[in-house]
């Protein structure tokens, strides 16, 4: 009697097991641990991308009390800039922002506005040589000036990045895992974005001489 019972269960245990190891080898197979180190590769990027705009934001308070020491009558300028910051400040960024194109187009629009608001700031202090020669001032943008270009090269990063990612979730039929696992494309930086990239603040301090 026990065999019989038993005979059953081992049955069962052998079935379940089979099952377990033909899963693995099917998550292994259709792509799934590779679209799970692509978005882990999508996540660590856009890290880096919000590290480098958290960056140029501590700068701006510390460059707008500077410039308005000499540059006392450009008040729509530096109001301009000290909005943009606290817009992007006051923005929710999360890492699921990175699957949200409705949000991260807001995120790159404020982020957009920043970057024109601080290249007025920067062409209008060309007006003040006394500002342009200020210690203070010079070191400010230069940490400005190396900080877009850090922007520069985590956005492109995080682009390529989503690029690969999105091309594994749109092949065939890896596909077919993504659809099961709920895992899409992701939206990512547009021409638009990149043209207010390369039109980052500039500082040349041998203007005028």
């Amino acid at each position: 009697m026990n065999s019989t019972t038993t005979t059953p269960r081992l049955a069962q245990r052998i079935a379940a097991s089979v099952l377990v190891m033909a899963l693995a080898g099917s998550t292994t197979g259709c792509g799934y641990n590779t679209l799970q180190a692509k978005d882990e590769a999508v996540t660590a990027s856009w890290a880096e991308v919000l590290n480098q705009y958290q960056r140029r934001a501590d700068l701006v308070p510390n460059l707008v009390n500077v410039v308005k020491g000499y540059a006392t009558h450009e008040e729509k300028v530096l109001t301009e800039v000290t909005n943009a910051r606290a817009n992007v400040a006051g923005m929710k960024v999360t890492p699921e922002l990175v699957n949200d194109p409705v949000a991260f187009e807001k995120f790159t629009k404020a982020q957009g506005e920043l970057t024109g608001a601080l290249s007025r700031l920067l062409v209008v202090s060309e007006n003040y040589p006394n500002l342009k020669a200020d210690a203070a001032f010079r070191d400010l943008s230069a940490q400005l000036e190396g900080t877009e270009n850090r922007i520069a090269v985590a956005r492109n990063r995080y682009i390529t990045q989503v690029q690969d990612y999105n091309t594994s979730v749109r092949q065939f039929p890896v596909n077919m895992t993504a659809k099961v696992f709920g895992m899409h494309t992701k939206p990512n930086f547009t021409v638009a974005n990149e043209a207010q990239v390369s039109q980052a603040p500039k500082v040349d301090f041998n203007s005028g001489k």
